[in-house]
């Protein structure tokens, strides 16, 4: 079904679309991405036909909802339609393993988070779509965007032994089930006192007056975490996954992602090499327009490209500068970065400062600022102006009741906390996480399959109501895998050293929510 067991072709990412391509030799337009772009045309068509076909097929017993995942015997398809008619599919090769490594939603989130990430700064696939019908743009920004992106999420952990797999090739590692207790698309929030969450709600009014009579927004991020927004969840999800990629210090200095998203493991049974994203033949990179992909730009297009490595640099006056915009016409001033709100589909200025271990964000709509860069300078000057002191204060406040990286660890306990409502986690950092026996990850990676499951079938059976929910697990190692939703918010756990009986697992359930979640999963 042109699905090679070839482990060049392990996985398959594609974009196309269904109202292009319907008529014979005109195929390849509905073809908008496909990794790897080297494969030969014949089977990106095939996989893209067998995955139109159970589109097709699964609409008619589903009008309205189409397939979300198909299992087939060596492979498994997840789907993703994020706008009307413009479908991203995922292809992998199942393991060999008696248990799943990949779940299904942690793919697809995959998905959602390269959509949401490539409308926040180039607007929607259909759009593109219709501003040049050919596809040559779309396609050209696609590529650059999302291979960008690969790169981006290459994972390096300090705690693997396979070294010289870095100096030979980097690699890409999907989520696994060793990200069980790991949630894509959600913030990681930080924990503040009343004293200085008062301190920073000051700054944000300071920053938010800071620009006459103009309605802007901020968020604030100390080291890889959240403090706080004003945007939407959406909004603050898609800004606060940029800022940990590429503009928080620990990206900045190491160019690579956040400690929260390490993790270690043998990577060999999860992994595509980089060197296969650069097998393209001519004829792809010509349909593709990866041609010069390093330059950004070809004779046609000018592409930016915000997920670029080592791209962002602090200024002397902290802010964070970058050339990926290019410049304003007719001097060499860096132009300022633009973000599309999803909310709102207000284009919005990104002006990001850092003082130390604190990053600040503020978006200041465009058409508030007739006078282009020369006004967001002086919006800019007036932050500093009136907010130098308190973020001085502030990051001095929260460095020192930073506890570090294990900060949030319960001794005892492997834990993911997700609040669907805020769109926000709190996990067990990966360095402990990291401890547990494979065993227990796949044991929870089952489990929370499970879970996405049933909700997925109660929100079929009743949109209003949603089902609290307990699931329990031992797993091959006698460790305990349990899980507890309930009103918008999940609580997975892993217990290794737990008492042989379910009670004793239980008992331990229930003070953890009762000593760090305010009793909200207490059975009580």
């Amino acid at each position: 079904m042109g699905l090679s067991s070839n482990s060049n072709e392990s996985i398959q990412l594609c974009i196309f679309d269904l109202r292009r391509g319907q008529h014979e030799g005109q195929e390849l337009d509905k073809i908008l991405f496909f990794f790897p772009s080297g494969l030969p045309f014949s089977k990106q068509l095939s996989v893209i036909g067998l995955s139109e076909g159970l589109i097709t097929f699964t609409r008619i017993f589903s009008p309205e909802a189409a397939c979300d995942s198909i299992e087939a015997e060596r492979h498994s398809h997840v789907f993703h339609e994020p706008e009307p008619d413009i479908w991203m599919v995922m292809v992998v090769e199942k393991s060999n393993d008696s248990e799943p490594i990949w779940r299904e939603d942690a793919l697809r989130k995959v998905l959602k988070e390269i959509h949401s990430l490539f409308v926040m700064f180039h607007g929607s696939v259909r759009a593109m779509l219709e501003k040049e019908p050919g596809g040559g743009l779309v396609r050209r920004h696609l590529y650059s965007f999302i291979m960008d992106y690969l790169r981006a999420c290459i994972k390096r952990s300090p705690w693997d032994d396979f070294c010289c797999d870095f100096l030979v090739g980097k690699k890409f590692l999907l989520p696994s089930f060793r990200d069980c207790l790991r949630e894509r698309g959600t913030a990681q929030m930080l924990t503040i006192n009343r004293e200085a969450a008062i301190e920073v709600q000051s700054l944000v009014r300071v920053l938010e007056s800071s620009a006459v009579n103009t309605p802007c927004h901020s968020l604030v991020l100390f080291q890889d975490l959240l403090v706080s927004t004003t945007l939407s969840p959406d909004d603050t999800i898609n800004l606060f996954t940029y800022a940990v990629l590429r503009l928080t210090p620990r990206a900045l200095s190491s160019g690579t992602s956040s400690w929260s998203y390490l993790r270690k493991g043998n990577i060999a049974s999860n992994v595509v090499a980089e060197t296969n994203v650069s097998s393209q033949n001519s004829m792809s990179e010509s349909f593709y327009g990866s041609s010069d992909i390093s330059h950004g730009d070809d004779n046609n297009y000018h592409v930016v490209r915000p997920l670029q490595s080592d791209k962002w640099s602090k200024g002397k006056d902290g802010y964070l500068v970058t050339d990926l915009w290019g410049a304003e016409v007719g001097t060499w001033v860096f132009a300022t970065p633009t973000v599309l709100l999803q909310q709102t589909g207000e284009r919005m200025y990104l002006c990001a400062y850092q003082h130390r271990s604190l990053t600040l964000m503020l978006l200041i709509p465009i058409s508030s600022i007739p006078n282009g860069e020369q006004g967001v300078s002086a919006v800019k000057q007036q932050v500093l102006e009136n907010a130098s002191l308190k973020i001085l204060k502030i990051e001095e406040k929260l460095s020192k009741g930073w506890g570090g990286e294990n900060a949030y660890h319960v001794s005892g306990y492997r834990y993911l906390l997700v609040d669907g409502d805020r769109s926000a986690s709190r996990a067990s950092p990966a360095t402990k996480v990291t401890t547990l026996a494979k065993e227990s990850l796949l044991a929870m990676n089952k489990l929370r399959q499970e879970v996405e499951l049933e909700k997925s079938r109660a929100k079929l059976e009743d949109h209003c109501c949603e089902k609290d929910l307990e699931v329990c697990i031992r797993a091959k190692n006698n460790a305990w895998v349990i899980s507890r939703v309930t009103r918008g918010k999940e609580l997975y756990m892993v217990l290794e050293k737990a008492n042989e009986t379910l009670l004793y697992a239980s008992d331990a359930v229930e003070k953890f929510s009762n000593r760090y979640c305010d009793g909200t999963f207490s059975l009580d």
